[in-house]
C-alpha cells in the first residue's frame, strides 16, 4: 500500500493519504486492516475511503461524514477505478467546520498526483 503522511496540518489535525490497486469491497476492508497494523493508523481518528470496483462506487466514512463521497466522485473525475484511497486524519482538539472537506479534497489530488492522474475539479 502507498501511504504520504503528514500532507497537511491544520489547528492540529493532521492528515495523511494511502492507497491501492483493489477490486472489491472485501479487500478493500482487508487492505485497510493491514493499513490499522501500523499503531499510528489504528490510533487514526477517521480512515475514510473510496473505491469504484466491478460492483460500482464502494466508501466508509468512519465518523468524518461526507468524506467517502468526496473521494468517491474524485476517483470518478481521474476515470480510476479497481483502486482504493483511504484519508487518514487525526484530529487535533479544534473543530475544522467545513475546511476539513478541503483537507479531504487536497489529499486525494495528493495522491492521484502521486500516481501520474489528475483529479479534474474540486
Amino acid at each position: 500500500m502507498r501511504v504520504i503522511e503528514d500532507i497537511i496540518s491544520d489547528r492540529g489535525s493532521k492528515y495523511a493519504v494511502s492507497g491501492a490497486p483493489c477490486g472489491s469491497e472485501e479487500e478493500a476492508k482487508a487492505l485497510i486492516r493491514e493499513l490499522k497494523k501500523s499503531k499510528k493508523f489504528a490510533k487514526a481518528t477517521h480512515n475514510t475511503w473510496g473505491m469504484i470496483g466491478a460492483e460500482g462506487p464502494v466508501k466508509n466514512d468512519d465518523g468524518e461524514s461526507g468524506a467517502g463521497a468526496i473521494t468517491l466522485r474524485m476517483l470518478e473525475r481521474a476515470g480510476l477505478r479497481d483502486h482504493l484511497i483511504v484519508v487518514t486524519r487525526w484530529y487535533g482538539g479544534k473543530h475544522l467546520g467545513g475546511d476539513r472537506f478541503r483537507h479531504v479534497q487536497d489529499a486525494v489530488r495528493i495522491y492521484l498526483a502521486d500516481l501520474g492522474l489528475s483529479a479534474g475539479g474540486g
